[in-house]
């Protein structure tokens, strides 16, 4: 039998599993080993396995970040694996296309859903193998078509692919927003590169902090955890997984089943409260212990029995972001109930939870909506005179106070980590040094591949030493994608017509970078990312009062910057994880975004079109609602109407 060795598979082991020695390729050994005269100078690597082989002995302890990079995922690489193929385009393409129309739907249903990458793995692997069998590999077209099995490789790679082409982009919910409430929307050749260029601007910055947020074993990325434990299950034989398999195969048969119950045959398992069963005429019961619709309650003490709905995200979040989510939620019953029925800032002239803006005529039994269409004059600027006469626009209470205590959490974001990772997070302003900003104007820095500063971090995380052998994507790659992103956003800017001044659009730009950082951080640590949209939107109603496209338009630019950094950035995380080599990860993710980017504005468009009546009502119907629009647009208009009643 031939040995891993000999079939070019490089293994650093998993404590548990510790058989042989790590084995490289000469070419890759020296790359890693600093030899001393004598030669006894050991690689990372191989440090890295001797001292985890020492602790084996112990049993498996998973303790920290490093241990479950160490330890639950296993290390280990073939070079030979080829990650780039015609089933690579034609799968992740396809799959991309399926759910950039689904999602964009589903951002203009009642409840929106996003496609889980899950599925595109899964659904990658059926097709990947299927064409694995279907297709000949005889004939220079078949070898072409099919040029070995289906592995690994090209399935994280089709992945990324498909995930990155799924994502609703910010931009196509703004020019949603301006189709819908505004006369100026732009053409669709000036919205495609709008959507294009607000989305490659993540991407120079995902380069930027890929030192600090990809490489080091301390950013384990939990969000991963899941996709790379299956991926890991379907490509490792079963040599190891059997247990993993079982446990698979029983689970999503069960699931499988168990759905029909709540999306078909008995819709009220969404949401089941004996409570509000009990006493189904008291509005105090349907607020505080219903919330299986939108906009109804709290939903304390209520029974999910629909997975959709529940998400898995309780599977693989860190314990300590479990029990601060709960906590969180038992602060938000008690401070929403004690606003509501205290009737602070008139709270019950107003409905319990909306997004809307309301009438000061509002009362209990009567709530009027503010028309929003006659704060506007003809130039889409903001009219004092209609505030004056018609008073200003109210929200309701506890959205009012969502909003602050987000803008609450931002703050104190920052400082949590500045406080307990500071020392995680400094590498990634190491370029600010005088001496490596000497270094920017050298041609060798931008063709050169970064490395990680920390040694520790380089002997600790065997998962960034496998990826040692392959090429880095060089500086001077996300540069270019983010200047040219950067340019074409500001003419877009200009010639759409937004009203954003060049000031307010490098505001964002330079915050969407410090925030990237630090809430790119958080997600790594802590699995958890919250939501800037609307500390983006008060900044840039500040910026430009009166001014509400000026003020989406700084959202997108800033907001949805940093989202699509973030998304990136895990994704550069899976392809460590994964061993695709980093310029495959980066080639499929631009390929990804810019199908995304013209399919999700297309299915925006259509439905824009053919439902504007429907996503116009307050409440739409059971197919389409515009409630995630309409909530978009009315925030824009909170900034310029800012009033000394809190409520306001």
């Amino acid at each position: 039998m031939e040995s891993e060795e000999d079939l070019g598979l490089h293994r650093c082991p998993r404590r548990l599993s510790r058989g042989s020695g790590v084995g490289f390729a000469d070419d890759f050994e020296m790359e890693m080993m600093d030899f001393s005269e004598e030669g006894s100078k050991k690689s990372p690597v191989e440090s890295l396995d001797e001292r985890l082989g020492e602790e084996s002995a112990e049993g498996l302890k998973v303790q920290d970040n490093q241990d479950v990079v160490t330890e639950v995922l296993h290390a280990e690489d073939d070079p030979s694996l080829n990650a780039l193929t015609f089933r690579v385009w034609f799968i992740g393409i396809g799959l991309g296309i399926f759910g950039a129309i689904v999602d964009t739907m589903y951002f203009f249903r009642p409840l929106s859903l996003d496609v889980p990458t899950i599925f595109f793995a899964l659904a990658a692997y059926v097709i990947g193998n299927f064409m694995d069998k279907a297709i000949p590999r005889y004939g220079f077209i078949a070898r072409w078509l099919n040029p070995h099995p289906f592995n690994a490789k090209e399935h994280v790679a089709i992945t990324i692919l498909a995930s990155s082409s799924a994502q609703v982009a910010f931009a196509v919910k703004v020019i949603a927003a301006q189709r819908l409430y505004y006369s100026n929307a732009p053409s669709p050749a000036l919205s495609i590169l709008v959507v294009i260029s607000s989305q490659c601007i993540g991407y120079g910055f995902a380069g930027l902090f890929r030192r600090a947020l990809v490489y080091p074993v301390k950013m384990f990325w939990p969000v991963l955890l899941p996709i790379t434990s299956l991926l890991e299950m379907l490509h490792r034989g079963r040599n190891g997984t059997t247990i993993q398999r079982r446990v698979f195969y029983w689970v999503f048969t069960t699931i499988f089943v168990w759905q029909l119950f709540p999306e078909y045959i008995m819709p009220m398992m969404t949401g089941l409260s004996v409570f509000c069963l009990a006493n189904q005429n008291s509005q105090i019961f349907t607020t505080i212990f219903g919330g299986s619709n939108p906009n109804e309650g709290l939903g304390f003490l209520s029974l999910g029995l629909n997975w959709r709905f529940i998400t898995s995200q309780p599977l693989w979040y860190p314990l300590q972001t479990l029990v601060n989510g709960f906590v969180g939620y038992l602060i938000c019953i008690i401070l929403f109930a004690g606003i509501y029925y205290g009737n602070v800032w008139d709270a019950r002239n107003f409905p319990f939870s909306s997004q809307l803006l309301y009438s000061e005529a509002s009362t209990e039994s009567n709530y009027v909506l503010y028309n929003q269409r006659l704060l506007l004059d003809q130039n889409n600027k903001l009219d004092g005179d209609v505030i004056d006469n018609r008073g200003l626009p109210y929200f309701a209470a506890t959205y009012a106070t969502s909003l602050l205590t987000n803008n609450l959490y931002i703050t104190c974001t920052i400082i949590h980590l500045c406080l307990w990772n500071f020392g995680d997070l400094k590498k990634a302003w190491s370029f600010l040094h005088p001496a490596n900003l000497k270094r920017l104007i050298t041609p060798s820095f931008w063709t050169s591949n970064p490395e990680v500063v920390d040694h520790d971090e380089v002997e600790n995380n065997p998962h960034y030493q496998f990826m040692r052998a392959y090429k880095e994507c060089p500086n001077w790659w996300y540069a270019a994608i983010f200047l040219v992103s950067l340019i074409g956003g500001l003419v877009c800017v200009y010639v759409a017509e937004t009203t954003l001044s060049w000031y307010g659009y490098f505001i964002g730009i330079f915050l969407a970078g410090i925030l990237t950082f630090f809430f790119g951080a958080q997600a790594a640590i802590t699995g958890y990312q919250g939501n800037l949209q609307p500390l983006m939107q008060l900044l840039g109603g500040r910026i430009h009062p009166g001014k509400p496209i000026a003020t989406l338009y700084f959202t997108l630019f800033s907001h949805g910057s940093i989202t699509q950094a973030i998304s990136l950035t895990q994704h550069l995380k899976l392809g460590q994880y994964a061993k695709v080599p980093p310029r495959i990860t980066f080639t499929v993710q631009i390929a990804g975004t810019l199908v995304g980017s013209i399919i999700s504005y297309i299915a925006m468009a259509e439905i824009t079109k053919d439902q504007r009546d429907l996503l116009l009502a307050t409440r739409g119907s059971s197919v389409w609602s515009g409630a995630h629009v309409q909530e978009l647009h009315t925030q824009v208009h909170l900034p310029p109407s800012a009033s000394p009643h809190p409520g306001r």
